[in-house]
């Protein structure tokens, strides 16, 4: 009978698990501890969060301090997430296709339209800036954001838009708590309630936010499609106002995310003749116009 030396070295239970790095696995553990809720960490945090001994935290803290991956958090002994990482998210980005093929298109949209527009994603529970095309500074105002920025998909419309192509039970299994955190009068309060709203941004094509999240800013989010008809990202058009209104053009700005969304789903080889889902910007047309 043959010994396989790599599996009695790590203690590994089957082949695939004799190929683990255990020191890189848990450095990957720690680095996934630090959030948008929980920014600065302390090694003896992590140790007891991940059970692993203090002294193994702090030298693969140190590890990836010297790498970039976290920095010191005011010279004390916690930290927090480094520049590094914004580096390995940024390729990543950059590396989708959905936004390498995205970006002149939502920068032909900015051009077109005068205003911020980003592409969004979403990963899990939460929303991504993907891609931005900034806006000139007007009377309508620029929107800034951090490329990067999370923010909860249930409470924004960008990630109503983007959960379009989740039934009930799949919405159910992704938010397991009875209730969803509020951050608006707008903001639904249960999975059925999130669910209402999802049917309807499904059914009309896209989705419009008038001081939905945040006071004072409002947005118009159009779903962007793979070949196989998923959603893999929105675009969003932004403008600084509570109402979209007066001498903006409402359903004019409609037609023009729709179509930008519907051009970048064409680029993927989404085909709409054969998932036919929402309205495009021609049916549009017809019914705003």
């Amino acid at each position: 009978m043959s010994v396989d030396i790599d599996q009695l070295e790590y203690g590994a239970d089957t082949a695939e698990e004799a190929y683990l790095v255990p020191g890189l696995e848990r450095g990957l553990r720690i680095l996934r501890e630090f959030s948008r809720k929980e920014p600065v960490l302390g090694a003896p945090e992590i140790s007891r969060r991940l059970r692993i001994p203090r002294t193994t935290v702090f030298r693969l803290l140190q590890t990836l301090e010297s790498m970039g991956f976290v920095e010191r958090a005011n010279r004390d002994t916690s930290f927090q997430l480094g520049v590094g990482v914004l580096h390995l998210g940024s390729g990543y980005l950059k590396s989708l296709p959905v936004i390498k093929q995205g970006l002149p298109a939502i920068e032909r949209l900015r051009d077109r339209i005068g205003l911020t527009v980003h592409l969004v994603i979403r990963d899990g529970t939460e929303i991504v800036y993907a891609a931005r095309a900034e806006g000139p500074a007007s009377r309508l105002g620029s929107f800034k954001v951090t490329l990067g920025t999370r923010l909860p998909a249930h409470a924004t419309v960008h990630g109503q838009v983007l959960l379009g192509d989740l039934d009930f039970e799949e919405l159910v299994r992704l938010y397991k708590e009875p209730s969803l955190p509020r951050f608006s009068s707008h903001t639904p309060s249960t999975v059925e309630a999130l669910y209402e709203r999802i049917l309807m941004t499904s059914r009309q094509g896209y989705g419009v936010s008038e001081s939905y999240f945040e006071s004072g800013v409002s947005a118009i989010s159009a779903p962007v499609r793979c070949k196989t008809g998923g959603i893999m990202a929105v675009v969003a058009a932004t403008i600084t106002r509570s109402k979209i209104d007066g001498d903006v053009n409402k359903s004019s700005l409609v037609v023009d995310v729709v179509s930008t969304a519907e051009e970048i789903s064409r680029v993927l080889r989404y085909d709409p003749f054969e998932r036919k889902v929402g309205h495009s910007a021609r049916d549009l047309i017809r019914t705003l116009g």
